[in-house]
C-alpha cells in the first residue's frame, strides 16, 4: 500500500511512547517504524532535544521520524533539518524571568516533600521547567514523588498559585511528566507545533497522556485542526494506533 502522506500521527513522548523517564522499549521502535512506512509521524515533547534523543534511542531522533518538536514545537525540525527556534529570554526579559524564578524558589522552599534533591529550576530555551522535587532525583524518589504528588496535589497547587501571582504575565503554566511543571508565554505550547503541519496534512492525529485540563498535552488534544487521542501507557497507544490508522488504511 502506497503512504498516505496527508495523514500524520504526532507523539507526545513521555508516558505515551515510553515510560516516564524510561528509554523506548523494542516493540514501540518497531511499531512506529512500521507506521511511518504508512503515514507521517511526528514527535512533540515538552523536554529538550538532548532529553528526548535520550528517552527515542539516540542523536539520530530527527532523522527517524518526519518531524521532531522539542520544547512543545520552539525547537522544530524536519527531516532532519532544524526549521524553527525561539528563545524565552529575549520573549520575556530579564526582569519578568527573575520574578518568576524567585517566586518558584520562595514556593518550593516552603514545601516538605518525602525527598528534595537538586536542579529544581531548569532554564531552557523556550521554557522554565519547574521541579519540586528536584530533577536530579533517584528513580525511586520520582516514582515516590509521583505518588504523593497525586495524594496531595502538590504540582496542581503550585499551579493555582502561579497563575494567581502571575495572572497579568502572559504566561502558562502546564503540569508535565511525573515531576514538574513548565511555564512559558502563552501559545507556546504544544499547538506550537501545529503551524509547522496545518498546511501540510488533511488529517492530524495525536495521541498523549496529559490530555485533562491543566496536562501538558490539553491544548493540542483539544484543538480543532487535530484528532485527540488519550492513551494510559506505550502498550495503549500501540493498541489505539492500530484501532484508529492503521486497520482503517
Amino acid at each position: 500500500m502506497q503512504r498516505d502522506t496527508q495523514t500524520i500521527a504526532i507523539f507526545d513522548v513521555d508516558g505515551t511512547l515510553t515510560a516516564p523517564r524510561k528509554m523506548v522499549e523494542a516493540d514501540m521502535e518497531e511499531f512506529l517504524k512500521k507506521l511511518r512506512s504508512k503515514v507521517k509521524v511526528a514527535l512533540v515533547g515538552g523536554s529538550d532535544l538532548v532529553k528526548i534523543a535520550e528517552q527515542m534511542g539516540g542523536d539520530d531522533v530527527i532523522h527517524k521520524f518526519d518531524y521532531v518538536f522539542a520544547e512543545n514545537g520552539l525547537v522544530a525540525f524536519k527531516d532532519g533539518k532544524q526549521i524553527g527556534q525561539q528563545n524565552l529570554l529575549k520573549h520575556m526579559g530579564e526582569e519578568i524571568l527573575q520574578k518568576v524564578i524567585n517566586f518558584c524558589l520562595q514556593y518550593m522552599s516552603q514545601l516538605n516533600l518525602p525527598a528534595k534533591r537538586g536542579t529544581f529550576v531548569e532554564f531552557r530555551s523556550s521554557m522554565l521547567n519547574i521541579c519540586p522535587v528536584g530533577r536530579s532525583c533517584s528513580q525511586a524518589e520520582r516514582d515516590e514523588f509521583s505518588a504523593y504528588d497525586k495524594e496531595h496535589k502538590i504540582r496542581e497547587k503550585f499551579k493555582a498559585a502561579l497563575e494567581k501571582e502571575f495572572a497579568n504575565a502572559g504566561l502558562q503554566f502546564a503540569i508535565g511528566g511525573q515531576i514538574s511543571l513548565d511555564i512559558f508565554p502563552v501559545g507556546w505550547n504544544k499547538t506550537f507545533c501545529l503551524q509547522f503541519l496545518e498546511n501540510e496534512f488533511d488529517t492530524m492525529h495525536f495521541f498523549g497522556d496529559k490530555t485533562a485540563e491543566g496536562g501538558n498535552d490539553h491544548e493540542i488534544f483539544a484543538d480543532e485542526r487535530t484528532i485527540g487521542h488519550t492513551v494510559t501507557s506505550p502498550a495503549d497507544t500501540i493498541k489505539q494506533v492500530t484501532e484508529t490508522i492503521l486497520n482503517a488504511l
